[in-house]
């Protein structure tokens, strides 16, 4: 489905744009007032506003950033999920640590951007979660694939032990 289709069977899709960098969030904004089907209903700055503003707009999908001030997007995206269940999260951060994309996923989000790769991936993230379906940047994915990789084997290793009768 693309993002016109999405446009063609429902209503626009309604957007919260947050970030603690005033140009980046017109940026984002603009890119996504360009798109058909795509509406920014609110820009904020900060954390408590996100899950402020998530609880009063409902937004369809949240464009958060991990790091912000007054509470970070991780924490954010906790609360919102409570206040505002059906909205859905992508994370858009510069933050690549390993560590932190996880905890942001562990959230519910249901993606994980990269700022660096926003320009080619920005509306490919956007779909993915809107239809339900995780996204993590090309930039980072690798890092997963590895680490899926790895518990894969683990678990085949075990399997294998307890059929031979070793584990």
């Amino acid at each position: 489905m693309t993002l016109r289709q999405v446009e063609k069977t429902s209503k626009s899709v309604r957007i919260l744009v947050v970030d603690d960098y005033e140009p980046w969030r017109d940026f984002i904004a603009d890119t996504l007032k360009k798109e058909p089907g795509l509406q920014v209903i609110g820009k904020v700055s900060d954390g408590s506003a996100a899950v402020q503003q998530a609880h009063q707009l409902k937004p369809d999908l949240i464009l958060l950033d991990v790091g912000l001030p007054t509470l970070n997007g991780i924490e954010a995206a906790t609360r919102i999920r409570e206040s505002s269940p059906s909205s859905k999260i992508l994370f858009v951060s510069e933050n690549r640590s390993v560590d932190v994309v996880e905890k942001a996923l562990s959230t519910g989000a249901g993606g994980y951007l990269n700022k660096s790769d926003a320009a080619s991936e920005l509306l490919p993230a956007i779909k993915a979660v809107l239809e339900g379906k995780r996204f993590i940047s090309a930039t980072l994915a690798g890092h997963f694939l590895v680490a899926s990789t790895l518990v894969t084997t683990q678990t085949l290793s075990s399997i294998v032990m307890l059929i031979s009768g070793t584990g």
